[in-house]
């Protein structure tokens, strides 16, 4: 073992103490998306004969839209992400579609959906005291993806907080996701050529009036209002369009936040950024929902995305498809100096990046315990495919069963002449503080569902 990998399997060996430490928190809210996911593994070969169906060809596959109209549309967005190794959600815009695809891709297991969702089971797992879930629709197919914990909540028909597994709100249907889930190393033939994918990951086809509405529960929302929160970890904003009204949800969105800034000003608020394929819709989230956040979470694409939408020509000749530990850094703090939100979090493969304001109320050290205890829970979400319950929180560790690349961490160490951060995690300088981890990487997941939101919700709530 090298020296370096000896001091962060140190750091690592505290993650079971500083888990035990988010029962200390009082109320953990989430909102507004919680829905069903029916998780679909392809393989490359029914991928391809899929494509050849549709008569798919590579030129399709670079199409720059991203909305579904045909079953065409779904398999193009599939094989764009099994060529790439990338994620993407895309949207389904009439039922027709979304009717093939259940019959043509029919789910290999149904499981919960939304960020929202979620976090709220895993807040539960983690031992939050109170753990409060919006849902915009709640029959029993909905409720029994809600883990059977005493500290996890949402609200009936007639408004009252109850467990959330037990309730049954009759007149609403169940708001279903297909997670189409690929493989690393598989093989998709297209047009007489052969693609290898290069990572593992999936592509979401969504249909979901509800959500895509974002239609909030006046229960939740007074209950806020009322009762305030420790944390309220935002999401959802993702599944809005601009022609179908999804501007003026924003606006609906920001009045709201203001509203429960000035009745909970102590409480933090997480944006959970997610994939966001209108252009309109992302540069709204970004100019007017993430300055009103106290911590901002994305991935390395997303983070792209948002460059895209904002005046930032200098990043235009950056790699999209791969994009090295510095060149997210620099995009990072565009994004930071732009948005002003405090804290933001980029979580990407081998390599987690938090950069925040130099008074943050959460340390650089309690951050970077955070971080290590998030890449732990996500390798043991990754490795034993479910969180659901605490010792499946430890899985990897008690398993042994990740393992450290520090290549992107060198990288970002580089880049800002650093050579401290390799062994630290941590760099500061007179405008901000930087806190990097090296993760724990799984070579053969047994998922991938909700990776972003476990880190993201776990680096937050563990940082203590």
């Amino acid at each position: 073992m090298t020296d370096l990998a000896q001091i962060w399997q140190q750091y690592y060996s505290n993650v079971p103490a500083q888990l035990s430490q988010s029962a200390n928190i009082g109320t953990v809210a989430t909102a507004f998306n919680t829905n069903i996911d029916a998780v679909v593994k392809i393989s490359g070969k029914k991928l391809s004969i899929l494509a050849q169906q549709f008569e798919l060809k590579k030129e399709d596959i670079a199409s720059a839209q991203t909305c579904i109209n045909t079953p065409k549309d779904a398999i193009r967005g599939i094989c764009k992400c099994f060529i790439n190794g990338i994620a993407e959600e895309w949207l389904i815009d009439n039922i027709a579609t979304a009717e093939w695809l259940k019959k043509n891709l029919p789910h290999d297991r149904l499981a919960m959906g939304g960020q929202a969702g979620i976090i709220a089971n895993l807040a539960a797992v983690l031992g939050v005291q109170h753990v409060i879930a919006h849902t915009a629709s709640l029959p029993q197919t909905q409720a029994v993806q809600f883990l059977p914990y005493d500290n996890l909540f949402s609200f009936d028909e007639q408004g009252n907080l109850a467990p959330a597994h037990q309730i049954y709100r009759q007149k609403e249907a169940p708001l279903i996701h297909q997670i189409i889930e690929f493989a690393k190393d598989d093989v998709l033939m297209l047009n007489n050529k052969t693609y290898t994918c290069p990572k593992a990951n999936r592509f979401i086809a969504t249909y979901d009036p509800a959500n895509l509405a974002l239609m909030m529960n006046d229960s939740f929302v007074q209950h806020i209002n009322q009762n305030g929160y420790d944390y309220l970890i935002l999401s959802g904003l993702h599944n809005l369009t601009a022609n179908t009204g999804g501007l003026k949800r924003i606006e609906a969105v920001v009045e709201l936040l203001q509203q429960w800034r000035l009745s909970c000003p102590k409480g933090l608020i997480h944006l959970e950024m997610a994939s966001t394929q209108d252009k309109t819709i992302r540069r709204a989230v970004v100019e007017k929902i993430a300055p009103l956040a106290d911590s901002l979470g994305l991935n390395d694409r997303e983070a792209l995305d948002i460059i895209e939408v904002i005046d930032a020509p200098h990043f235009a000749k950056i790699n999209h498809k791969q994009p090295s530990a510095a060149d997210l850094f620099d995009i990072l703090l565009k994004i930071k100096n732009i948005t002003q939100t405090p804290r933001i979090q980029l979580h990407m493969f081998g390599l987690y990046i938090t950069l925040q304001n130099k008074d943050y109320r959460i340390s650089a050290q309690q951050n970077r315990a955070g971080m290590l205890t998030a890449a732990v829970v996500a390798a043991s979400k990754a490795g034993y495919g479910k969180i659901e319950e605490p010792a499946d929180l430890l899985w990897v560790l008690q398993n042994q069963n990740g393992n450290f690349n520090f290549t992107a961490l060198q990288n970002l160490s580089a880049h800002l002449s650093a050579p401290q951060l390799t062994s630290t995690g941590i760099f500061e300088n007179e405008n901000y503080t930087l806190i990097a981890t090296p993760t724990l990487l799984i070579n053969n997941p047994k998922t991938l569902v909700g990776m972003g939101d476990t880190i993201s919700a776990t680096s937050l709530l563990c940082a203590r």
